[in-house]
């Protein structure tokens, strides 16, 4: 299901704002969860000398900003709700830039990586190639980008009052190559279960070097 572009403006705000209206619950429930496996397949991906900035696309309340700042590193989150970019700053210490993934205002080539845990599924597929193409380009030569979604069949559309798109590897492939990436990993979570039962898909990807 593609959306048509009038209606874009329509499914961030309302996604948002579902998301801002819960802010302190989304923060209770989600501050624990276990994301190491995640912020480790982005870490031993990126070349050269620690600190590395990192860029956390929809960071929620600041959970992994805490975490990557904990290890030393540089993070800036980006987040859409302002009621979870107040969040974040508090929790983490960090700066924090309130952005709408539809209305990208990214510095060009300054990244070493960007983790974007369970953020880029609320990305309209009409939407998704131009957002990845303002990643690659926010990206340092040969910057690393970690994406974490929802499995599925492409299924795309309302849940509740949250839009998302549910890819399977071989769609979600196609974008992110078309984008300007080569893939370095991909694996299902969460780990130790049966692969029915992972409902999260994982991927790793390399800024392809521009011959």
């Amino acid at each position: 299901m593609q959306v048509a572009s009038d209606s874009l403006t329509d499914i961030t705000e309302k996604t948002l704002e579902h998301y801002s209206q819960r802010a302190v619950e989304y923060w209770e429930r989600t501050r624990d969860h276990d994301v190491r496996q995640n912020i480790e397949a982005l870490l031993r991906h990126v070349s050269g000398t620690p600190p590395f900035s990192i860029l956390d696309f929809g960071c929620g309340p600041g959970r992994d900003l805490a975490a990557f700042r904990a290890l030393g590193h540089t993070p800036i989150g980006l987040e859409g709700s302002g009621p979870l970019a107040a969040l974040a700053r508090e929790n983490s210490g960090c700066e924090v830039w309130e952005q709408n993934f539809l209305s990208l205002t990214l510095p060009a080539g300054s990244f070493d990586g960007v983790f974007a845990n369970a953020s880029l599924f609320h990305v309209p597929g009409l939407a998704l190639s131009r957002v990845l193409r303002e990643l690659a380009d926010a990206l340092k030569p040969e910057g690393v980008l970690f994406a974490s979604n929802p499995r599925g069949n492409n299924e795309e559309g309302w849940h509740g009052a949250r839009y998302g798109v549910y890819h399977d590897i071989e769609t979600w492939r196609g974008f992110l190559c078309g984008a300007g990436f080569v893939e370095l990993e991909h694996y299902y979570r969460p780990q130790g279960v049966p692969q029915h039962e992972q409902t999260w898909l994982a991927s790793v990807w390399r800024k392809r070097e521009m011959l």
